[in-house]
């Protein structure tokens, strides 16, 4: 582990040059992987990685070096690279760096770290997910599980005198089903995870459920009929249905994309961009979810940050280098992939907040369009916020009642116009767990929403 004689030293040469700021990420990652394929354990797989990023600042200047050799000459000549590229300032007076430790708050609690379960009781949670798949129907032609687990301890430590630890725990079991006839084919798959140890499957995740679950949408897919295409009132259902709020509007929140002015919504704090009924929340805070942390990948408190409301534009996302352009504070939102990416601005737990409307009441009444009850990938432009994202569910509604399974169909629009479209949030809020990547490297988010309604939006299809 990172000693505080040692980052104090780091810290020093990294402002040798006359850098106004340093900082100093350690990291202590160990990994597990089980795999299950064909019924058979196909992969056992355990890992461990350490390294140390070093980052200077001069002003909006930053350079960021990162090595896997933590001893103190390996950090100082990372701090020394650092410093050397940042470039000599008029004057660089001695840098004189004393830490103060202090300890995080912790919000999540760990019953049971996942790799001193032994591998016979880890292969039992992704055998129980294969048989309860196969199961649903001898349609259900392949499955694969998969449980994966990894622990980081991190010490981050710069120059105005932090330092400070924390560990993050995460576990999540992965199951995809394919079901075939008649020369077709359909996925489905589900994906439960959260900042737990192993007590996750005696708690939150009955792995199961999470087997039936992926079996049931392919095998419903696959007797769908394709989707028609035009434009049509959709309801998206609750949980991994927010991941078009994140990729739509959720990234151009971020400081990020607004610092640059590459956001729809750069410059409209206080305007409003959505709804009246849409509240948007980005939650660090939530105990144990996927997408929560103690401390920022800065060493800040994470928050819980209230992005619309009432179809307001509150808060942006905000790291510390982007701070710096745009005059605002730090959000606890800086986050990384491990200690070979630099820090930015991104989501934790971002979900639109449960709303007033009844469920039944919210198709009943939508006349006909599309329910997309389990939301695929898709890709979005955060300068303009157009979208295009894969119904791996869809039903088509006809007079307020669900007439049958569609498939192929795709949600074509644009965040700011969908966000202003929404007019039914339902009253139960969900999550769903992810992994979204960008500059600073691939993290676990939560997506989340109620069942919401949008009053027309296109619909590709056939």
């Amino acid at each position: 582990m990172l000693s505080r004689t040692i980052a104090e030293q780091a810290l020093a040469a990294a402002l040798k040059t006359g850098g106004d700021f340093a900082e100093i990420f350690f990291e202590d990652t160990r990994s597990s992987s089980l795999t299950l394929n064909a019924s058979a354990i196909e992969t056992a797989l355990t890992g461990r990685s350490a390294g140390a990023g070093v980052r200077v600042y001069r002003g909006l200047s930053s350079v960021y070096v990162y090595t896997n050799d933590v001893s103190l000459a390996g950090l100082v000549r990372a701090a020394q690279r650092a410093a050397d590229a940042i470039g000599e300032a008029e004057t660089a007076p001695a840098a004189d760096v004393r830490l103060t430790g202090s300890i995080p708050r912790n919000l999540h609690a760990i019953a049971q770290l996942p790799m001193d379960v032994p591998g016979a009781r880890r292969a039992q949670v992704v055998k129980a997910a294969d048989a309860a798949a196969r199961a649903v129907s001898p349609e259900v032609r392949q499955v694969t599980a998969r449980l994966y687990d990894w622990e980081t301890d991190v010490i981050i430590a710069n120059s105005e005198g932090l330092f400070i630890p924390d560990r993050r725990v995460y576990t999540r079991l992965t199951v995809s089903a394919v079901a075939s006839a008649g020369g077709e084919s359909q996925a489905g798959s589900y994906n439960p995870g959260a900042m737990m140890g192993f007590e996750l499957f005696g708690s939150r995740v009955d792995p199961e459920e999470a087997g039936r679950r992926a079996a049931k949408q392919a095998v419903t897919m696959l007797h769908a009929e394709p989707c028609p295409a035009g434009v049509m009132c959709a309801v998206i259902d609750k949980g991994f249905g927010g991941v078009i709020f994140h990729e739509a509007c959720g990234h151009s929140l971020e400081a990020t994309s607004v610092a640059f002015g590459n956001s729809e919504f750069a410059g409209k704090l206080g305007q409003q961009i959505a709804s009246p009924i849409v509240t948007a929340i980005d939650d660090g805070t939530l105990p144990n979810e996927w997408g929560s942390l103690n401390i920022d990948d800065e060493g800040n408190p994470t928050t819980r940050l209230v992005l619309i409301e009432n179809g307001v534009l509150k808060n942006y996302m905000v790291d510390r280098l982007n701070g710096r352009r745009m005059g605002m504070p730090v959000t606890g939102s800086a986050r990384r992939q491990d200690y070979t990416c630099a820090p930015t601005s991104r989501m934790r737990n971002t979900f639109i907040a449960a709303g007033n409307d009844d469920e039944e009441e919210i198709l009943s009444s939508m006349g006909d369009g599309l329910y997309a009850r389990a939301m695929g990938g898709g890709s979005v432009n955060p300068i303009t916020g157009e979208f295009n994202f894969a119904v791996s569910e869809g039903y088509l509604v006809k007079g307020g009642k669900i007439d049958r399974p569609v498939r192929g169909a795709t949600l074509i629009g644009r965040g700011a116009d969908i966000l202003k479209k929404i007019d039914r949030v339902g009253k139960t809020l969900e999550l769903g767990q992810g992994m979204c990547g960008s500059a600073s490297g691939s993290i676990p988010v939560n997506v989340g929403q109620p069942m919401i309604r949008v009053t027309d939006i296109t619909v590709g299809g056939r």
